[in-house]
């Protein structure tokens, strides 16, 4: 659901861009043009960038302004509480799009308890179809993990690399370039 917010504002700064270069003149076009592309390198930030990708080298955790790379020879483990969590040994990275309330984890288990059934532990024995989406890709991710570190090693690779946390320039520039735009023009018009 925020993907198709964000995209859908991002839609509307565009019309609503296109509407003050045809109708705008002055001084409060220039600012209300200005707040639109903050908005716009808002939703971009927030909904748009966050993402888990899971890739040859290891699991890619993309949060609004960070990138964490956790190589597969890195990963321990993956699990739920409020957010994902990658580990990898001692450190644990947060997954930002990948988020659950405590209220749905504690509805889900009361109705269970309610209708007799048990309140799992683990995500071992469960069915795909019955778990909550953030304990898939959890599952997932340990599985995916398992399938890599048990593939024999390529020719030439490299021992075990460390994760790695970079801030992310396209983030950066698309919150950063339209608040710079939004001072100069307060300042100078």
């Amino acid at each position: 659901m925020p993907r198709v917010l964000g995209w859908v504002w991002i839609g509307v700064v565009a019309l609503l861009m296109v509407d003050l270069v045809l109708n705008g003149s002055g001084r409060a076009s220039l600012v209300a043009g200005a707040v639109l592309l903050v908005t716009a390198g808002g939703a971009y930030v927030l909904w748009l960038r966050p993402r888990v990708v899971p890739g040859d080298e290891g699991v890619r955790l993309v949060n609004p302004l960070r990138d964490t790379v956790v190589p597969w020879s890195a990963f321990t483990w993956a699990d739920v509480t409020d957010v994902l969590r990658v580990h990898a040994g001692e450190a644990v990275f947060r997954s930002w799009p990948l988020r659950e309330t405590r209220r749905s984890r504690v509805r889900e288990n009361l109705l269970r308890a309610r209708d007799g059934g048990p309140v799992p532990d683990d995500d071992a024995g469960q069915d795909p179809r019955a778990m909550r989406p953030v304990d898939l890709a959890a599952r997932q991710l340990r599985q995916e993990a398992e399938r890599r570190k048990a593939a024999p090693a390529p020719a030439g690779g490299a021992g075990a690399a460390e994760p790695v946390t970079v801030w992310a320039p396209d983030a950066l520039a698309a919150l950063g370039i339209p608040v710079l735009l939004l001072v100069a023009v307060l300042v100078l018009a």
